[in-house]
């Protein structure tokens, strides 16, 4: 390609409403272009990127078994009423009202949409496993979009749905699939790390997600420093020593605490550790059995509530803060709530099931209770993981430290059981005659995501730096001029690398030398080759990789030298 015929317009600064360095040097180096919140055109050259990002995973599900169809992104709210969905997953399903007065949706995915098809079609176990998988624009009206193509409204996905006759069959293709999403990325060249996850609005029992590991990224996992146990923090799992008192024996008495509201300051006014603070807080639940219920939750004053641990310990779908008024239904006073009296479940995390000694709100303005005793005191609490954990836990698997990092997740596979295909009906005939309920597992992969998080990885000073297996052009071109003998030069190379099916952007442009190698840089094409009239009189011209030492050629080696090159960074990932 012909830059000069190439539509690809390139920004000098970084745009002021872009935060993190993807989205940053996607915009500066003409990849994508803002349409509104959350959507974004992909212009030539970010295209070519998705499209090969597409490639490679299109590639290994193939590999993998799997099938391809194409479902609709438009989709009937009756499905997700079946499904018994359409509330749970809230305000990011976009829906919409036809002509015809009927109401769809944009799908933000599809386990509805498949169970129906799939509903229609299957009558024997003989037709399964099945696995059937799309690539395809999604829609999920977020609150917040944000960071680029990390956090957006449309975006592009790879989602895959399959079906089985039982949760053997199941567990082997969750595995195949796992093991698959880890030669997807990788191949992508990515650092990168599987966790054991939350399963959120889609459901199921089981779960993982694949995080690339980035100080930008927006979901924080923990792993043992010792093992190889990871999850994401919504998920995860550590063991904390309980708090120790110096006035175990002491029985709970009232103290006052004028104005004083928050567990650090409560702690300071008298004069004791965080830890042996009990932070209670209440809760109004969304969904599931207890839905519309008060609870309150307690954790050590050192600690932060994991809301979504919350919620499954309440078999709710989602838990708020609860209004001044509800706090008060259930004899609680706002900034001084404790968990001795209140007419509601009272859920203590597991760390504090022993403690004593300790320091609660008083249920009473300006005033706390010291003493506390959670076994004595507090006799009907449940007891549950509803912590965060921490950095420096000790895993429960080896007793090692726990690491908190950064992660930007890209994928994440999902054992859904029967949690779709039984209200959807998906059936069939088993070996024994019967019907039968197919059980069923799905498996999704970021695909404009990972176009983000690739730069976050890969990128430097001057720009992006492409794995040579995404690179949008293999080479750039750069022809130092316009003599006769600059230009011709530059074609025959360019025709001997583009004949030999290298990806080669030439850089014919009547522009300064400066602004070349500034484009090149930012676009991040891994290699280089510079022609110039000054080395073609020595006889030779230059090549090497992006951001490294150039090498000298006779003209005539070059293509073949450039080619090597690539094939040797390639292999490398």
């Amino acid at each position: 390609m012909r830059y000069s015929r190439f539509f690809i317009p390139t920004l000098r600064d970084d745009p002021a409403d872009a935060e993190v360095i993807s989205h940053k040097l996607l915009l500066r180096a003409g990849f994508i272009r803002r349409v509104t919140s959350g959507v974004y055109d992909y212009l030539p050259i970010g295209l070519r990127v998705l499209r090969k990002i597409e490639a490679i995973v299109r590639e290994e599900m193939n590999r993998a078994g799997a099938q391809e169809l194409l479902m609709p992104m438009v989709q009937p709210c009756e499905l997700w009423e079946k499904s018994e969905r359409m509330e749970k997953y809230g305000p990011e399903l976009l829906r919409f009202r036809d002509r015809h007065n009927h109401e769809s949706c944009l799908g933000p995915t599809h386990e509805e949409v498949i169970c129906d098809l799939v509903s229609r079609e299957l009558r024997s176990y003989k037709q399964l496993p099945m696995n059937l998988y799309q690539i395809q624009a999604k829609f999920r009206d977020e609150i917040r979009p944000r960071f680029g193509l990390m956090r957006g409204r449309e975006f592009v996905m790879k989602d895959a749905y399959s079906f089985h006759a039982d949760d053997a069959c199941l567990r082997r293709e969750y595995q195949l699939m796992f093991d698959t999403y880890t030669t997807i990325f990788n191949r992508f060249g990515l650092t990168f790390r599987a966790v054991e996850a939350d399963t959120g609005s889609i459901g199921g029992s089981d779960s993982h997600e694949f995080h690339v590991l980035a100080e930008s990224g927006e979901d924080l996992i923990a792993h043992c420093s010792g093992c190889d146990y990871a999850a994401n923090v919504e998920k995860a799992v550590s063991v904390r020593d309980v708090p120790a008192s110096a006035a175990d024996a002491e029985e709970a008495s009232e103290i006052s605490t004028p104005d004083v509201t928050s567990a650090e300051d409560v702690a300071a006014f008298l004069k004791v550790d965080t830890a042996l603070l009990v932070k209670t807080l209440v809760y109004h639940l969304h969904g599931g059995e207890n839905n519309g219920a008060i609870v309150a939750a307690c954790v050590r004053g050192d600690d932060q509530l994991q809301e979504i641990k919350l919620a499954h310990a309440a078999a709710a779908d989602s838990v708020e803060l609860a209004s001044e008024e509800e706090v008060r239904s259930v004899g609680g006073v706002s900034g001084f709530v404790g968990p001795q009296g209140l007419s509601c479940p009272v859920y203590v995390d597991e760390s504090l099931r022993d403690a004593s000694g300790l320091v609660a709100g008083a249920n009473k303005a300006d005033a706390h209770v010291t003493g506390l005793s959670m076994q004595c005191d507090v006799a009907d609490a449940v007891y549950a993981d509803v912590r965060e954990t921490r950095e420096g836990d000790a895993c429960t698997r080896c007793s090692a430290a726990i690491e908190l990092s950064r992660g930007i997740e890209i994928g994440q596979v999902f054992a859904l059981g029967k949690r779709y295909t039984e209200p959807m009906e998906v059936m069939f005939q088993d070996q024994q005659g019967k019907r039968a309920v197919a059980t069923m597992g799905c498996y999704g992969i970021g695909v404009s995501r990972l176009m983000a998080a690739v730069v976050e990885q890969c990128n430097d000073e001057a720009g992006i730096h492409w794995p040579v297996s995404l690179a949008p052009f293999q080479v750039a071109l750069i022809s130092m001029g316009q003599s006769e003998t600059v230009l011709a030069a530059s074609e025959s190379i360019y025709h001997e690398l583009s004949d030999a099916g290298i990806e080669v952007l030439w850089d014919e442009r009547k522009e300064r030398p400066g602004v070349k190698f500034k484009d090149a840089e930012l676009m991040g094409l891994p290699m280089q080759i510079v022609v110039g009239d000054r080395s073609l009189e020595r006889g030779v011209i230059e090549y090497g990789e992006r951001g490294g030492e150039r090498i000298e050629a006779e003209p005539a080696m070059v293509a073949a030298a450039v080619i090597a090159s690539l094939q040797q960074a390639g292999s490398s990932h």
